[in-house]
C-alpha cells in the first residue's frame, strides 16, 4: 500500500490500514449489494465484489490469479478483456483497432452479467482470442460465488460498473516496468513482433492510460503497489476475503 503510516488509503472510508497497529480495518457492519451481513438467512450467498484496475503490465493479472488459487471455488473471476467488442472486418484491420479505449469494450453487457451473477443466477461469459483480436464463439460458465472478482484496465472508468464493486483496488507500478512486462507477454504469449508492440504502446497504450486508466485512481479504496509481488498487501487482502467467507 502506498500511503504514509495512520491515514486512509484512499477516496472511502469503507476501510483502511494503519500501518502503526498493522490492522485492515473494516466497520463492523457493512452491507454488499443492498445485502446486510447480520441478517443471516435471508440470502442463500452473500457475495462481494472486488474489483481490481491498473494499467497493463502493472500486476493486477498477478494479484487475481494469487486469490484465485488461494480461495478456490469460493472465489469467480470476470475479466474485463473477455468483453472486447467483436469485430467483424478482417485480421489486418483488427490489428489497427485501438484496444485501450473505454469504446472498445462492450461494458454494457459485463454489467448485465455481473447483475446477473448479484441475483444468484450463473452466466456464460464472452472468451476474447488475443492472437486472433477477437471475440470467439465460445463462452465460460461463471457460477455465483462468495466472492467475484472483476478484472481489467478500465473497470473505474464506467460508472454502472463501478458502481456494482463493494471493493475497489488500483494496481500501480512504474511505467518502465509495466511497459518492460507487457512487451514480454505479448511476444511470448501471444505471438506478437517486438516491433509491432512498441508501436501499439506508444500509439494507444501510453495515452489512453493517461486519458482514461491513470484518473479512476481516484475512484479506489485502496492503492497497491507492484499487484500480486506486494506480498504484505496481498496478504492483507486474502485476510479480508477469508474473514468474508468464513462469516458467510
Amino acid at each position: 500500500f502506498c500511503r504514509p503510516p495512520s491515514t486512509v488509503i484512499a477516496g472511502s472510508s469503507s476501510f483502511f490500514y494503519n500501518f502503526r497497529r498493522g490492522v485492515l480495518a473494516f466497520p463492523a457492519q457493512v452491507s454488499y449489494n443492498g445485502k446486510d451481513k447480520t441478517s443471516r438467512g435471508t440470502t442463500s450467498m452473500n457475495t462481494i465484489f472486488i474489483g481490481i484496475a491498473g494499467g497493463t503490465g502493472s500486476g493486477k493479472t498477478t494479484l487475481t490469479e494469487h486469490l484465485a488459487q488461494r480461495f478456490g471455488p469460493d472465489i469467480s473471476v470476470v475479466h474485463h478483456d473477455n468483453y472486447y467488442k467483436r469485430q467483424d472486418c478482417p485480421f489486418e484491420e483488427r490489428c489497427k483497432q485501438n484496444y485501450d479505449h473505454p469504446n472498445a469494450f462492450d461494458t454494457e453487457l459485463m454489467v448485465e452479467d455481473l447483475k446477473r451473477l448479484k441475483a444468484g443466477e450463473t452466466i456464460h461469459c464472452p472468451v476474447y482470442d488475443y492472437t486472433i483480436h477477437n471475440r470467439t464463439d465460445k463462452t465460460i460458465e461463471i457460477k455465483p460465488t462468495k466472492v467475484v472478482i472483476v478484472e481489467g484496465i478500465l473497470i473505474f472508468q464506467n460508472k454502472a460498473l463501478r458502481d456494482l464493486l463493494d471493493i475497489k483496488i488500483f494496481v500501480e507500478t512504474d511505467a518502465d516496468v509495466r511497459i518492460l512486462r507487457r512487451a514480454l507477454r505479448d511476444v511470448e504469449e501471444r505471438g506478437r513482433s517486438m516491433q509491432s508492440v512498441v508501436e501499439q504502446y506508444l500509439a494507444t497504450v501510453k495515452p489512453m492510460h493517461e486519458q482514461f486508466v491513470e484518473p479512476t485512481r481516484k475512484y479506489a479504496d485502496i492503492v497497491v503497489l507492484e499487484g500480486g509481488h506486494n506480498l504484505v498487501a496481498l496478504d492483507l487482502i486474502m485476510q479480508r476475503i477469508a474473514n468474508h467467507i468464513a462469516e458467510n
